[in-house]
């Protein structure tokens, strides 16, 4: 499935808007005491594969939602991050629009 930000494929023509489809993660950072051990640099390794981690669960969710639409792609991909409670926990937005393509007047 090709996900994308774009509002267009190059190469392909949008048949159909499915409609809406989002995927959401919240995360929840169980040992801040670990991320902050992993500080270097002024980054924390811990923290980048937890939110890593997040993203492409949010994406994946995306796909699944999509895919049972019978989308062959998702345009518009709007990717956001929240941090909720006490900073504690991170929330994973995904976000775009599912759609039916045809490449040269075939279905892809």
């Amino acid at each position: 499935m090709i996900v994308t930000t774009t509002n267009g494929i190059e190469g392909f023509k949008i048949d159909r808007y499915l409609g809406l489809v989002t995927g959401e993660v919240i995360n929840l950072f169980k040992d801040i005491g670990a991320g902050l051990r992993n500080l270097f640099g002024g980054r924390s390794q811990g923290y980048e594969n937890e939110l890593q981690a997040a993203r492409e669960s949010a994406q994946n969710e995306l796909v699944e939602r999509a895919e049972k639409l019978g989308a062959d792609a998702v345009v518009g991909v709007d990717l956001d991050y929240e941090v909720l409670g006490q900073g504690d926990m991170l929330m994973v937005s995904v976000t775009g629009t599912a759609v039916t393509l045809s490449y040269g007047g075939t279905k892809a």
